[in-house]
């Protein structure tokens, strides 16, 4: 499933092709076209995100949600195009000279303002990890909270009501990077420890915004690549690469079942003692 990055980055796409610009909306979904007649015509205000979640703002006061889930996917393409593709079409966006296609996603609905706070899912979301305003103190505060203070890392880490679009990758990277074993608790941390772990949740999700994925120190991916391994084999430290060396230590990358998702870390470098 993609995470807060990717769909920022697919979000970036959308706003590039129909921002500020009057649209046609075409859904593919029987239960949405009666808004169709609402939502043409009409200028886009904003494409914002939370979390996983994409919201297109309209100047009439309607926002459209979705989640990509597992399947769904934007394509933005010149008007009048349409890519070849087996995928069913959701939800289309046409501006004059642009279009913003959703593709095999199911979760969309059409909001007005006052029913944003009240949704299933936006209303149990945590901070977005992107938002520039949220700070490493109150990711840390967050972590000692009530609610998340004696509970696995590893185990609600990807809990969207913790800190909004993180995922599973983001999940092993900043463990990794905080040499926190998926097992400890934040109470369980030193405030040392809870503080850089807490910067790290904010940090690593942002690089991989700002360079497409990569979670893997930059000099180290960037040299990877030169020496001919493909971008999917150079962005991680230890997601995916179970059996393989640590970069770090050498030991062998490991990986448990965690939260029903697999879980990669390396036990030398995150020791559970």
């Amino acid at each position: 499933m993609p995470e807060g990055p990717e769909i920022r980055l697919a979000a970036d796409k959308i706003q590039q092709a129909v921002e500020d610009k009057k649209v046609c909306v075409k859904f593919g979904l029987t239960k949405l076209k009666r808004w169709e007649s609402k939502l043409s015509d009409v200028t886009i205000s904003a494409i914002d995100t939370h979390g996983k979640a994409i919201l297109t703002r309209f100047e009439n006061g309607l926002t459209v949600y979705s989640h990509n889930q597992l399947y769904g996917r934007w394509i933005c393409t010149p008007a009048g195009e349409m890519p070849e593709t087996n995928r069913q079409l959701r939800m289309a966006i046409h501006a004059k000279d642009q279009s913003a296609l959703l593709y095999s996603a199911s979760d969309i609905a059409v909001l007005k303002n006052e029913e944003l706070t009240t949704h299933p899912y936006l209303s149990k979301l945590g901070p977005d990890v992107l938002n520039p305003n949220l700070t490493s103190k109150q990711v840390a505060e967050i972590l000692l909270s009530k609610r998340f203070r004696n509970r696995q890392l590893g185990g609600f880490l990807t809990d969207q009501s913790f800190v909004a679009g993180l995922g599973n990758y983001l999940r092993c990277e900043i463990l990794f990077a905080a040499k926190c074993h998926p097992k400890k608790t934040a109470t369980s941390l030193s405030p040392k420890a809870l503080n850089r772990l807490a910067k790290l949740i904010l940090e690593i999700p942002r690089q991989s915004y700002r360079h497409g994925g990569i979670t893997n120190d930059l000099a180290a991916a960037k040299k990877l690549m030169e020496n001919g391994a493909d971008f999917e084999a150079a962005r991680f430290k230890v997601f995916r690469r179970e059996g393989l060396p640590c970069y770090e230590c050498g030991s062998t990358i490991i990986r448990k079942n965690k939260g029903g998702q697999a879980c990669y870390y390396c036990p030398p470098c995150q020791s559970s003692n």
